[in-house]
């Protein structure tokens, strides 16, 4: 590991953060090390720490629902590397995550060792996945090939739809986003259209498809 890097540790427990900032602490080169403790604290991080190497970002945090705090994040700095780090470690999970952006998925049952391997891994440049997982072990047809449809918005259609999940009316969004209400009308055509859906309630529900992780 390089001098001088960087790492995002977002997590809502501090005992898990304290442990990730020991756990790093030994590692060659030891990194600065940022702590999140819920997903408004984890955009703020990112954003001030734009040349960060590696974001471990925990799949269930305040303030945001399973997988669409990764949506989010890979649209609004597509940049960073997110290394998942969750208990839920289901095949269907770890498949998910990956199809989504994440640059690798680590277990919270995960031993030091393999911690660091795992962000060896993602700051190398590779993907890292738990040992024995093979990619497409529980493959969902249904949801594969929404994510497709997913990954064809334009990174302004994603924050539209992460904005149309939350409840935010056009005009609501279209000042958070500094464009204009017709603006936010075309993207939202866009993402009907594209989502092969009629409605914006509809492309919500088929977000919540997505973005929903296994109890």
């Amino acid at each position: 590991m390089a001098q001088g890097m960087t790492i995002i540790v977002a997590d809502d427990h501090p005992l898990f953060r304290g442990a990730m900032r020991q756990a790093l602490a030994a590692m060659p080169g030891a990194p600065d090390i940022v702590e999140a403790g819920d997903f408004g604290a984890v955009r703020v991080a990112a954003a001030l720490h734009p040349d960060a190497d590696l974001l471990m970002l925990d799949l269930t945090m305040p303030g945001v629902s399973g997988f669409s705090g990764l949506m989010v994040l890979r649209t609004e700095f597509p940049s960073l590397p997110i290394l998942i780090v969750s208990a839920h470690d289901e095949p269907a999970t770890i498949t998910r995550a990956i199809d989504l952006g994440a640059c690798g998925f680590l277990s919270k049952s995960a031993g030091i060792e393999d911690i660091r391997g795992a962000i060896d891994t993602v700051i190398a440049g590779n993907l890292y996945t738990p040992a024995g997982f093979r990619r497409g072990m529980s493959h969902e047809p249904d949801v594969a090939d929404l994510i497709q449809r997913l990954n064809t918005l334009t990174p302004q259609q994603s924050r539209v739809l992460a904005m149309l999940a939350e409840g935010l009316l056009n005009k609501q969004i279209a000042y958070e986003l500094g464009v204009s209400e017709a603006t936010i009308k075309a993207h939202v055509s866009a993402i009907l259209l594209k989502l092969n859906v009629d409605s914006r309630t509809q492309a919500v529900i088929q977000l919540g498809k997505v973005t929903a992780v296994a109890a």
